[in-house]
């Protein structure tokens, strides 16, 4: 008997739980809100793009003449002061060129004294009737093209010597030699362009960054503009710079106007090497010490049930204001914190003043639900700046959406129940 009472206990005890929470408790009525909080801080609006890495003066240095390397003097890193002899190439077959030219020049010479001496003499004749006009033309014309004859000789032997001292590359500025293109007894044939032999860095303690910065964001970069931009080779540390150049000529990169940004740094710890990449931010504006609020609650829209308890709260408030307050709020529009405010945000109204406008919703002090009319700044994305709202304060709970009950939850979850995953109850979960 006494077993009796127990299971007849335990079974009332079940319908009276399974009673409260069907007809007494609303758990799976009501909906619960998420929340975020308005912080302060600082907020920074860049521009993010990727470049290369390199010396802020490089020459690649080449020959002029065609020959074998008789002699390297510099290797890969080398320190190289400006005049230092970095090579030397065969200099026999441009030794022998300068003899040559030498020889053809003392012969030119000889000729020009030659026909010097036959003009003086044909003139002496001429004077004394000797020798017709025709021949003292004739040696005045020889005497000129033995002249010629002997420019041209001298200039021969210039190129010669020219061509010799080509044979000896020295270096065009001071810097380091970050390539070297070439081996001892390697010959290098010069043509149309002259080979490169060497590429010299004239200072790496300083670097530049060629940012191919996209046309939509170009006009957001001025000059002197603060860039941070970190490399892979060390991750997590960043590097400081400053926009020198706009380069005006656009680089299409996949149908993509592209503009080269150059941005200058400081190497002295010779941490930068030529050649890396580097992903830079362009610091376009900042705010310091600001009250920010994340994007996600400013893109919250309440549902009809949530703006229906909104009206009753502020009819309720309404009625307990003095005459003259009511008498000012009507005058301003109607009640409510936005003067007859809607579901929908102030962005498309054509005040300027209202252009930044919105509105945050969150559970007052007496634990209704309440909005507030706020106006925006700066945004990065993910934070925005409020510049002034009502009631807004650092640490204040605001709703970015809704979170339904276990119950509610449980039954979205259900596969034979599609409804719960429509579209319309997805948007007013606040995602």
């Amino acid at each position: 008997m006494k077993k009796k009472f127990v299971i007849y206990g335990i079974i009332i005890l079940a319908v009276l739980m399974t009673g409260y929470f069907l007809f007494f408790s609303d758990e799976n009525k009501t909906q619960k809100f998420s929340f975020t909080e308005i912080s302060k801080g600082d907020l920074n609006v860049l521009i993010s793009s990727t470049g290369t890495l390199e010396a802020t003066s490089t020459v690649e240095v080449g020959t002029q003449v065609s020959g074998r390397i008789a002699n390297l003097f510099v290797d890969f890193n080398d320190e190289v002061k400006k005049g230092q002899l970095l090579a030397i190439l065969d200099t026999v077959t441009l030794a022998a060129t300068v003899r040559d030219q030498q020889a053809n020049l003392d012969r030119a010479k000889a000729q020009y004294t030659q026909s010097v001496a036959i003009n003086e003499r044909n003139i002496k004749l001429y004077e004394k009737k000797y020798i017709s006009e025709l021949d003292i033309i004739e040696s005045k014309t020889s005497v000129e093209s033995a002249l010629a004859t002997l420019k041209s000789a001298q200039s021969s032997l210039e190129r010669a010597n020219t061509n010799l001292s080509y044979a000896f590359i020295y270096a065009p500025i001071a810097g380091k030699i970050i390539n070297r293109s070439v081996e001892q007894g390697q010959t290098v044939a010069a043509s149309l362009s002259a080979p490169t032999l060497f590429t010299i860095a004239e200072d790496l303690s300083a670097m530049r960054i060629l940012v191919n910065v996209d046309e939509s964001d170009i006009g957001q970069i001025k000059l002197g503009q603060k860039v941070k931009f970190t490399v892979q080779a060390y991750s997590g540390k960043y590097f400081e710079g400053e926009v020198t150049q706009l380069r005006l000529n656009p680089n299409i990169v996949q149908n993509v106007v592209n503009y080269i940004v150059v941005v200058s740094a400081d190497n002295k710890d010779r941490l930068l090497l030529p050649g890396m990449t580097a992903t830079a931010d362009f610091y376009v504006d900042y705010r310091e010490n600001v009250l920010l609020i994340p994007n996600l609650a400013l893109r919250f829209q309440p549902t009809d049930e949530m703006m229906e308890e909104y009206k009753k709260n502020m009819e309720k408030e309404m009625s307990e204001l003095p005459d003259s307050l009511k008498n000012k709020f009507n005058e301003r529009g109607g009640g409510g914190q936005f003067g007859g405010m809607n579901r929908g945000t102030n962005s498309g109204n054509s005040s300027g003043r209202r252009r930044n406008m919105n509105r945050v919703w969150y559970i007052d002090d007496k634990g209704n639900l309440s909005a507030s009319p706020v106006f925006l700044g700066l945004s990065d994305g993910k934070n925005t700046e409020i510049v002034r709202g009502r009631n807004i304060k650092e640490g204040m709970k605001i709703i970015t959406g809704i979170v339904e009950s276990e119950a509610a939850s449980t039954s979205s979850s259900n596969p034979l129940n599609p409804t719960q995953q429509s579209p319309q109850n997805m948007m007013r979960r606040g995602f």
